[in-house]
């Protein structure tokens, strides 16, 4: 007889325990709130990607006054804002990769969250480095000219269309989870 109660409590213990390993695990997910905001708002760092606007961006970092000596550049000022721009965006890039999508709304959102970095930062880091060489060592304007329209010709629809997905979701998953977002419309 005691046997068998011993093998019941074990029964019922395990039971108990896969219950609240459950549990937890469903309480480590994020709120709504944190993950649209790690997965879709995040992505407001890559929505210049492949315009004049980021061009102009880059090489602005390259501008020096005469009248103002602490404009006085060292001539790496923008790779070094590239770089910065990469390293941010590789965080985020881990970030989304940590979040728990639990759901298939959410597993959507992450999927085109990762598929948009992933697309960017190698643009990032080959022909965005690339012009930022050619900004910084004060290249032929029109050489800088052709590297950008290069870079818009390839990369910009491509990157419209999946960051245009990707708002699309974020929208409908705001719009499920009551979360107030100014869309700027």
């Amino acid at each position: 007889m005691k046997l068998n109660i011993s093998k019941l409590l074990t029964q019922y213990f395990s039971v108990i325990l896969l219950a609240i390993f459950g549990f937890t695990m469903l309480s480590c997910s994020e709120t709504p709130d944190q993950f649209f905001g790690t997965a879709v708002l995040n992505t407001n760092a890559t929505n210049d990607f492949a315009t004049p606007n980021l061009a102009k961006n880059i090489n602005d970092e390259t501008i020096e006054f005469a009248d103002i000596p602490s404009s006085k550049n060292k001539g790496d000022e923008a790779i070094i804002f590239v770089n910065n721009k990469i390293l941010y965006l590789e965080k985020s890039l881990n970030d989304i990769k940590t979040l728990n999508a639990n759901s298939d709304d959410r597993k959507a959102i992450k999927e085109k969250s990762l598929a948009l970095y992933e697309f960017v930062i190698p643009i990032y880091k080959n022909e965005y480095t690339n012009y930022a060489k050619l900004c910084d060592s004060k290249a032929d304007p029109t050489k800088k000219e052709e590297a950008v329209k290069l870079i818009e010709q390839k990369y910009s629809s491509t990157f419209e269309k999946m960051y245009i997905d990707l708002m699309d979701a974020g929208k409908a998953f705001a719009n499920q989870n009551k979360l107030n977002v100014n869309w700027g419309n």
